[in-house]
């Protein structure tokens, strides 16, 4: 059965004195879906700011707003109300021709995922490749699900969570070596992994619900309460199929989607620009509350 999720995320960047404001795009409208059902949505900005929606190159929604004053602090709250249903990854066929790998995507499907299948990262050494290449069976055939499954596994059990607040993602190399990372750097790893095996993928940033916090839990989730990212990968007959190596998720209604893009720098919450002294910035603080209806 669907499930509904009122989400509340509030951004706050403190400056010491009033500075200007160049425009900010905003990226926090969930991506409508046969499992995915937008039923509201607000974006409330303080100072007061000229607000436009657009879609980006990839079909996500995108405010760009630009605040009409100056000031010590920038608010934004975004908050949103959807429906969701439950999916899993494993219930999805794949195409016969997909089922065991290595595969091959028809002649169509190469012309629209050619972004997504190309690595956007180096790998000297080969070292990201020998990493992938050691989830391939050598003692039979290799399911093509079952291998990313067990790419995502390995990262859930085999690195260790660590989460940061400065902006970027790692290279893969550096969460190779590091062992460590963040949801942005977990998906990022798996993505250019799976790509070198010639599996399309893309980055998914949104948010995760974890009931344990709703109940005070000690347990919760690793990245619920906050943003989250994982990543998609397309598999003939099942479409874009989710995995969160974080957290060993393979679909579900825990996930909620609300950009997609080719690498993580396209797929933001919020990024924009400011004018003053050098010394004026403070920082900024995040605040995402889910709560299940």
């Amino acid at each position: 059965m669907p499930v509904q999720y009122e989400i509340v995320h509030t951004t706050v960047y403190h400056y010491k004195q009033p500075v200007s404001f160049g425009e900010h795009r905003v990226m926090f409208r969930p991506r409508d879906s046969h499992d995915l059902r937008v039923l509201a949505t607000d974006l409330q900005v303080s100072p007061d700011a000229a607000i436009r929606m657009i879609q980006d190159p990839h079909s996500n929604s995108v405010a760009l707003v630009q605040p009409r004053a100056d000031a010590a602090e920038l608010k934004i709250v975004c908050s949103f109300t959807i429906e969701h249903a439950h999916t899993d990854n494993l219930e999805l066929p794949l195409a016969p021709s997909a089922e065991v790998f290595p595969f091959a995507y028809s002649l169509d499907e190469r012309f629209d995922l050619e972004q997504y299948l190309r690595p956007h990262h180096d790998d000297p050494g080969g070292h990201l490749t020998a990493w992938a290449r050691q989830f391939i069976r050598t003692d039979g055939l290799t399911g093509t699900r079952d291998l990313l499954v067990r790419m995502n596994q390995s990262i859930r059990d085999n690195f260790r969570y660590l989460e940061r607040d400065e902006e970027g993602t790692q290279t893969p190399q550096q969460t190779l070596k590091l062992a460590t990372g963040s949801c942005r750097d977990f998906a990022l790893l798996m993505m250019e992994a799976a790509r070198r095996l010639g599996v399309a993928t893309r980055f998914v940033s949104g948010y995760l619900y974890d009931p344990a916090l709703d109940g005070g839990g000690p347990d919760a989730t690793l990245g619920a309460g906050s943003t989250h990212a994982w990543l998609q990968a397309y598999l003939p007959g099942a479409g874009w199929v989710p995995f969160d190596p974080t957290n060993n998720l393979l679909g579900g209604n825990q996930l909620i989607r609300v950009g997609v893009a080719r690498d993580p720098s396209l797929a933001a919450p919020i990024s924009g620009s400011w004018y003053g002294e050098a010394g004026d910035y403070l920082g900024m603080t995040v605040n995402v509350v889910v709560h299940r209806r």
